[in-house]
């Protein structure tokens, strides 16, 4: 009966250390990101009942691409990277993960935004998800979803 269970113990014990340990959010996201896909919902679009959606796959040479670089210290830097490899509207904020939300704080276009994500890690990257006003018609009622692949920055 001793040997069937310290058997046991071992099997599982072996089960337990082959098993990958799974990155944390933090450390995850520690790294540079291009957004490859985005759609926005705006169900109450400039305070009327009509639905407006925008969405990009940036197919077909876009003109310009947004990219980010995470840092383990809180803080990141997004902009746009044109076609000709030019950095456009760089901004800086901070971030950090609750569960499984980023949460990043910035400053664009003279507003400062504090937006929220939850994050889905996928193959090249992951998905964010969020609601939030991104219409700016003073109602936080508007569904963003983009995908991400990792990319490697200077």
């Amino acid at each position: 009966m001793k040997t069937n269970y310290f058997f046991f113990i071992l099997i599982f014990g072996m089960l337990f250390g082959a098993c990958k340990q799974e990155e944390s959010l933090e450390k995850y996201m520690a790294k540079s990101w291009e957004t490859n896909y985005l759609k926005i919902e705006m169900p109450t679009f400039e305070n009327t009942d009509s639905l407006n959606v925008f969405e990009d796959k940036f197919d077909n040479n876009p003109i310009q691409v947004a990219q980010s670089k995470y840092n383990l210290d809180g803080t990141f830097t997004a902009w746009f990277l044109t076609n000709s490899n030019q950095k456009i509207l760089e901004t800086d904020g901070t971030w950090n993960v609750v569960g499984d939300s980023l949460q990043v704080s910035f400053f664009y276009n003279n507003k400062e935004m504090k937006v929220s994500y939850k994050i889905t890690k996928t193959e090249e990257g992951f998905m964010g998800e969020s609601k939030y006003d991104w219409d700016n018609d003073g109602v936080a009622d508007d569904f963003l979803t983009m995908k991400t692949k990792e990319i490697k920055t200077e």
